[in-house]
């Protein structure tokens, strides 16, 4: 009889969480983007908007929240309420960077809950038409000999971009200067111009100035090449080890939401990333679509954050 209470209380006790996800959305669900319309981020939230109000039949609507690396929209996304209503769609520039060099107002690993990872996109390093170098040992050469004499632009203080070019600099013991710009687009205008000479940009920016013939890829900073540029070596192959950079994006929700309904959205998250037009979407875009279990991104998120705390120790990495 005891035995048969303690079922039906924990029946009862469930319930309403089971409900809770069979109901889910019940209003408009926001996703949270923190750059600018157009931009990589944006892009992918946007897919995965019209992907998930078909698969959940309910409104799903993007927001865009730029500014402070990324962090606007993430303190937006960690103080709402806690039932699934407000997504972020995130990079590791705000999940992992920017909190060490952001005093921020919330903390990033306990009060945003990871979904799902979307994509992963690999760091370019291009070059632009007036550098002479035509791989990474000519450009390290020139870089000892001119110290300085390189500057290489980034989408801003504290992006992807920007660690990279440092983590690259105390691999390969050089040095250059940090440019940083409001967005890729206006860097690449000055590394075409020749005002900056190289930039470690993702592949989902870049390759549209790459096929064009007017940035130069020298090597790709992750661990294999990118199958979008199966010509270009990696890093470590073209001399300098030690050093890898992906920029990722992934979905949270805020810290504390019921797991029936986190379970719901990583349910439909897995579906729509198995779409053929979505992989040829994120594909186009230079990236490998996420295959990681919540766990295993979940993971992935504060080893990252981990490995840039100690990089930007490493490099004295501050806001200018």
């Amino acid at each position: 009889m005891k035995q048969l209470k303690k079922i039906l209380c924990a029946g009862i006790l469930l319930a309403p969480l089971v409900a809770l996800a069979q109901t889910y959305p019940s209003k408009p669900v926001r996703i949270m983007v923190g750059a600018n319309a157009g931009g990589g981020t944006d892009i992918i939230a946007r897919m995965l908007a019209e992907k998930m109000a078909e698969g959940l039949k309910g409104s799903f609507v993007v927001e865009n929240k730029p500014g402070a690396s990324n962090t606007i929209a993430a303190d937006l996304t960690a103080k709402a309420p806690a039932d699934g209503h407000t997504l972020l769609v995130a990079t590791n520039t705000g999940q992992a960077i920017a909190p060490h060099l952001l005093k921020l107002g919330f903390d990033p690993i306990k009060d945003l809950t990871p979904v799902a990872l979307i994509v992963t996109v690999p760091n370019v390093l291009v070059a632009g038409p007036a550098v002479t170098a035509t791989n990474v040992k000519e450009l390290v050469a020139h870089m000892k000999a001119k110290p300085d004499d390189i500057k290489y632009g980034s989408s801003g203080v504290g992006s992807t971009q920007h660690i990279a070019g440092e983590g690259f600099n105390l691999a390969a013991g050089v040095k250059s200067v940090h440019v940083p710009y409001k967005g890729s687009s206006q860097a690449h205008l000055d590394l075409i111009a020749g005002n900056i000479q190289i930039m470690f940009d993702t592949t989902s920016s870049a390759m549209g100035q790459i096929k064009a013939g007017k940035l130069k890829p020298l090597a790709v900073t992750t661990a294999t090449r990118s199958a979008e540029l199966p010509q270009v070596p990696t890093l470590a192959e073209a001399g300098v080890p030690g050093f890898e950079m992906s920029t990722w994006y992934g979905m949270f929700v805020t810290g504390g939401t019921p797991p029936e309904v986190t379970a719901k959205l990583q349910a439909e998250l897995a579906r729509i990333l198995k779409l053929p037009d979505v992989q040829a979407k994120l594909k186009g875009l230079g990236g490998e679509p996420g295959n990681l279990t919540p766990e295993q991104f979940a993971q992935m998120n504060r080893q990252d954050y981990e490995k840039f705390g100690v990089l930007i120790k490493q490099a004295n990495i501050k806001l200018e």
